[in-house]
C-alpha cells in the first residue's frame, strides 16, 4: 500500500522524468517515511536500540549504511551492526559488529531502514555522518619518499554484460608514463579471494604480469598484503591503512571509487555510464565523504586531460 501511495506521489510530481529513474525517487521517499517512526527513539529517549544489518553491495554500504551507523554511534543509539565478511575494520566504532554474510546481493541493497538506498534526487541527508577512516587508519608504516598515488582499478561484469568502465593496459601505460616519476604508485585491483563477492564476476586482464615486466617500480597492493608489515587482519584492513596515507587516487565508479573518496585529496573517477550520471552522485554525494576533490571522467580522453591538469 505504501509503495502504491508513493508511486502515485512520484507520478504526480515527477511524471515527466525518464521511467528508468522514476522509481529511485519513490525509494528515496520510502526511506524518508520509514525514519518517521524513529523520531522519539532518535531524538528524545536516545537509548541504544539500533541494530543495523546490511547484505548489499560494497558501494551502497559505504555510501549510506556506514555513515548511518556512525551517526547512530555519535548519537548514542547504536546497539549493533551486521554486515559481510571483512568489514569489522570499517565498523571499528560499533559496540557489537558481526560479519555474517558470505556474499553480497543486489536484493540486499533495497534495505529501506537506511536513510537512502542506491541513487537519490536528494543527498542533503540527516542521520548521516561520514566515518573518519583516514584519521583512524593513518600510520607510519606505509610511508615513502614520494607521495602515494593509488590506482584503484576493476575489471568486472557490469549490468550483466562485459566490463564498461576500467583502465586498460593502454590507459595504465599513459598514466604511469606521466606520473610514476612524481608519485609512489600503488596499483590495486583486488582478486576474488581478497574481498566479499557480489553478483558481478571478476575477469582477468593479465595486467599484473605486464606491470611486473614494463613497470617493476609500481607497487602492487596484493604484494603489500603478502608482506603484511602492518599485520592487517584482512585485505580490506590493509587497503584502509594504505589509503589513509594517500591523497591522490585514480579510481573506477562503484565501491572502488567510493572507498577512495573517503580519504580526502583528489579522486579521479572513470565512469562511462550509469545512474550516477543522471543523479549527479559524483557532484552531490561523493565530496561529502571526506571533502575530497572529485573529478568525473566519462571517457578515456577525459581521464588523460584530468591526469595532465590535476596530477
Amino acid at each position: 500500500m505504501l509503495n502504491k501511495i508513493l508511486s502515485l506521489v512520484v507520478l504526480l510530481r515527477y511524471g515527466k522524468l525518464p521511467w528508468e529513474h522514476r522509481y529511485f525517487y519513490r525509494d528515496t521517499l520510502r526511506c524518508q517515511v520509514q525514519q518517521w517512526k524513529y523520531i522519539w527513539k532518535d531524538y528524545v529517549s536516545r537509548k541504544k536500540y539500533k541494530r543495523l544489518a546490511f547484505s548489499g553491495e560494497f558501494a551502497p554500504e559505504l555510501q549510506f549504511v556506514l555513515p548511518f551507523a556512525y551517526w547512530h554511534y555519535k548519537n548514542g543509539t547504536l546497539e549493533s551492526t551486521v554486515s559481510s565478511k571483512y568489514t569489522k575494520e570499517l565498523y571499528f566504532f560499533s559496540p557489537d559488529h558481526r560479519e555474517q554474510f558470505d556474499t553480497r546481493s543486489n536484493e540486499g541493497n533495497y534495505n529501506f531502514e537506511m536513510p537512502r538506498i542506491l541513487y537519490s534526487q536528494d543527498y542533503d541527508m540527516s542521520k548521516w555522518v561520514p566515518v573518519p577512516l583516514k584519521e583512524t587508519y593513518r600510520n607510519d608504516i606505509y610511508v615513502y619518499q614520494k607521495p602515494i598515488l593509488i590506482i584503484a582499478n576493476r575489471y568486472n561484469m557490469e549490468w550483466d554484460g562485459p566490463p564498461v568502465s576500467y583502465y586498460s593496459m593502454e590507459m595504465l601505460g599513459f598514466i604511469l608514463d606521466r606520473l610514476k616519476s612524481k608519485y609512489t604508485v600503488i596499483y590495486n585491483r583486488p582478486r576474488p579471494q581478497h574481498i566479499t563477492m557480489d553478483n558481478s564476476d571478476i575477469y582477468d586482464m593479465d595486467e599484473f604480469s605486464w606491470l611486473a615486466a614494463e613497470h617493476p617500480d609500481v607497487i602492487l597492493m596484493e604484494n603489500l598484503f603478502r608482506e603484511n608489515r602492518a599485520n592487517a587482519n584482512n585485505f580490506n584492513h590493509l587497503q584502509l591503512m594504505v589509503y589513509a596515507n594517500a591523497s591522490h587516487f585514480i579510481s573506477i565508479h562503484g565501491g572502488t571509487a567510493t572507498l577512495a573518496s573517503y580519504f580526502g585529496g583528489t579522486n579521479l573517477i572513470l565512469s562511462k555510464k550509469g545512474p550516477e550520471h543522471y543523479f549527479k552522485c559524483f557532484e552531490k554525494l561523493y565530496p561529502q565523504f571526506s571533502g575530497a576533490k572529485i573529478l568525473h571522467a566519462k571517457t578515456d580522453d577525459e581521464v588523460k586531460q584530468y591526469v595532465e591538469a590535476h596530477f
